[in-house]
């Protein structure tokens, strides 16, 4: 692997691979929580735009441009980044960098365009709320970080998209698009060097008057306290099924043995799994539940751990109350040496497998570099998982889930 920085303060990352696939993706430190001073959902309105023309291509163009090769060209926004990201053949992986590199530096936004997009937005927004699993959530995080950027909806709102112009896209771009908040990444089987210089090359034609970036470690930003009470609120949705989350805040990307930790943690509650705790009592024992699933998301300053489920509505309470147990046991009582053994290497068999796959490990990459400023090795990553000593479980769950501490969303 290889990774490098050029003076404008752009970073890169190369991975060999042994695919006939190449992978290719540009990481924009730039999200929903960037939003201040522009209209809600512009970050992801940003996402759907810059495919509706550029400079040099338009609308069709760009959406023919790597279809009738065989490949694939995406994107998606979260509370921190903006990430176009494209899968070739490795052949054709210079034309798959050089357009990630022109969407997101000659972006036009004609009015036409934007104007049709705001109704396909609009129709995603409303489709969330007919999808009550996925408004819970949304609902349960706006709520738990109530008075913070981490607030905001990734889509916005109706009202708020409906009044995003031209003019404020242009403005949005031309503000967070800088290179020093710009990470590219590329997994193929292809020469590294050789990868190198075509990346600094789209660099200098795409950047050619950007200023020199004195490199530097990435900022840590001040850990966030929540101050808001917790909550408890059911609200009736007239819903066949309840939908409910349980969660609180949790350690953030710069937490490293706390966030190993949480993961673990999450993995073993509710993780994907068949076996872990919560799916295997309300599921697979009992058939209180279609689904359940404890979920941890990382972000700079925090994080959030929550538990989803959605259940009949004479199962809520057996399931309120199995969560309470388990995750009351997981905080009282340390997990045995073998337990712990094999819930670590239950995580480690999930994550390999997930990363033994090009278009992951691409993305995972820049992710990476735009919050460390450098490439976790898998070994590193192991190490750390194997550290995890059952006392640290049990503190993470206390920071989590201690009394008094989570908060609770019920939708019926």
């Amino acid at each position: 692997m290889k990774t490098g920085r050029a003076a404008c303060g752009l970073q890169y990352g190369i991975r060999r691979s042994h695919s006939s696939a190449a992978y290719c993706a540009l990481s924009i430190k730039c999200g929903t929580r960037d939003e201040a001073g522009y209209h809600s959902g512009i970050a992801h309105f940003v996402e759907h735009t810059l495919f509706k023309g550029t400079a040099h291509k338009s609308a069709s163009v760009i959406n023919g441009y790597l279809d009738r090769l065989g490949g694939e060209l995406n994107a998606y926004t979260t509370k921190e980044e903006i990430v176009l990201h494209a899968t070739v053949l490795k052949e054709d992986l210079k034309k798959a960098a050089g357009l990630l590199f022109e969407l997101a530096t000659e972006p036009t936004f004609p009015e036409k365009e934007i104007s049709t997009e705001k109704g396909v937005v609009i129709d995603e927004i409303h489709s969330y709320k007919d999808s009550p699993s996925e408004d819970v959530y949304d609902k349960f995080e706006e709520m738990l970080f109530e008075g913070h950027s981490l607030s905001s909806p990734i889509l916005g709102t109706a009202a708020s998209v409906k009044k995003i112009s031209s003019e404020e896209l242009r403005a949005f771009v031309a503000e967070k698009f800088r290179p020093d908040r710009l990470a590219f990444t590329v997994v193929a089987d292809e020469d590294e060097d050789k990868l190198e210089r075509l990346i600094l090359r789209l660099i200098e034609k795409y950047f050619p008057d950007a200023p020199v970036v004195e490199a530097g470690d990435p900022i840590v930003p001040e850990a966030y306290v929540r101050t808001s009470e917790c909550f408890d609120k059911t609200v009736n949705k007239r819903n066949h099924q309840v939908n409910c989350v349980i969660g609180n805040t949790a350690p953030s990307l710069y937490e490293e043995r706390e966030r190993i930790a949480a993961v673990l943690l999450s993995n073993i509650l509710g993780g994907p799994a068949t076996n872990s705790i919560l799916n295997s009592i309300l599921r697979e024992k009992n058939g209180w539940v279609y689904g359940v699933e404890c979920t941890y998301t990382q972000y700079a300053d925090t994080g959030i751990m929550a538990i989803y489920l959605g259940c009949d509505k004479e199962n809520l309470d057996k399931c309120l109350a199995v969560i309470e147990r388990e995750t009351k046991r997981i905080q009282d009582e340390p997990m045995s040496p073998t337990k712990l053994k094999a819930a670590k290497k239950q995580l480690l068999g999930q994550l390999a497998i997930s990363s033994d796959n090009g278009e992951s490990q691409c993305l995972s990459m820049g992710k990476s570099l735009l919050s460390y400023g450098k490439v976790s090795s898998t070994g590193h990553n192991r190490e750390i998982v194997e550290q995890v000593t059952a006392e640290e479980l049990m503190s993470v769950a206390r920071r989590i889930f201690g009394d008094g501490k989570t908060s609770r969303l019920i939708f019926l």
